[in-house]
């Protein structure tokens, strides 16, 4: 279940339902560090496919509080490592990210048979978002 309200959710799945860009900061040591990634948002939590061994993941082991940024959207989330992009617990999300992110998955840039190759799961815990005036927080 949502924490937004049905438009809001309407809005979210709109804007972040499909592959897109969003910024993604961790903490290390007190100091933010911010990069964009491809993303994909459903049930209140945005799915990204990365490496296990890059900072991103190194800074959420020591510190899983993240904030997020997109199209008229900011929000602060706990980061949690799913693991295995091919593990059988993920089957069901990385068939859909296959599909959402299907026009640069196999450009070479990933190595699925590497179990290094995992999803990241941003869970929302708290956001602020903007359409035609009208703002929704939770």
């Amino acid at each position: 279940m949502s924490k937004w309200n049905q438009e809001a959710e309407k809005i979210m799945i709109d804007r972040f339902g499909r592959d897109t860009i969003i910024a993604l900061s961790t903490v290390k040591n007190d100091m933010p560090y911010v990069r964009y990634v491809n993303a994909y948002y459903e049930n209140n939590a945005f799915y990204i496919i990365t490496y296990a061994l890059s900072n991103k993941i190194k800074h959420i082991e020591n510190n899983s509080t993240v904030a997020i940024a997109g199209d008229w959207f900011t929000a602060h989330g706990k980061g949690v490592n799913l693991g295995y992009f091919g593990k059988e617990e993920n089957i069901e999300i990385a068939d859909k990210l296959k599909k959402v992110f299907a026009e640069w998955i196999n450009n070479g840039h990933n190595n699925f048979g590497d179990e290094n190759t995992i999803i990241l799961r941003v869970e929302l815990t708290d956001g602020l978002l903007f359409s035609h005036g009208t703002k929704y927080e939770f």
